[in-house]
């Protein structure tokens, strides 16, 4: 048997987009375009003031699709930025978007991206 090993993240945050249902591909596509590596969406429903929103009377869709994408703290507001963005959450009724900074992720990180990374960072 092979020993396995852990890899533990601890520089990462969590993007959590709360937005209408239809919208998470558009917000996807551009987290990715600018170096996310992947989305897990899950499907809820909306509690709360559904009927119109504000003044302007706009209907809110109760079908939401919930976004969560964890990157570096590097990237966190480059792609929450371009996610806002393509989602068009300044438009009131839209959705709502948030930060949870991880105090630790594990996954899979090939051994080729472990060594690159242990060479880059400086001797202490």
């Amino acid at each position: 048997m092979t020993a396995r090993e852990i890899t533990v993240l601890t520089d990462v945050a969590l993007i959590t987009c709360i937005v209408q249902r239809g919208v998470a591909d558009k917000i996807i596509q551009a987290a990715r375009e600018v170096g996310a590596q992947g989305a897990t969406v899950h499907y809820a429903k909306g509690m709360g003031i559904r009927e119109r929103l504000g003044i302007l009377g706009v209907a809110v869709d109760v079908e939401k699709e919930i976004i969560n994408i964890v990157v570096s703290s590097e990237q966190v507001e480059y792609v929450f930025e371009h996610m806002y963005l393509a989602g068009e959450l300044d438009t009131p009724g839209m959705g709502i978007m948030y930060i949870t900074p991880l105090e630790k992720a594990a996954t899979y990180v090939p051994h080729e991206i472990l060594e690159k990374l242990s060479k880059e960072e400086p001797a202490k």
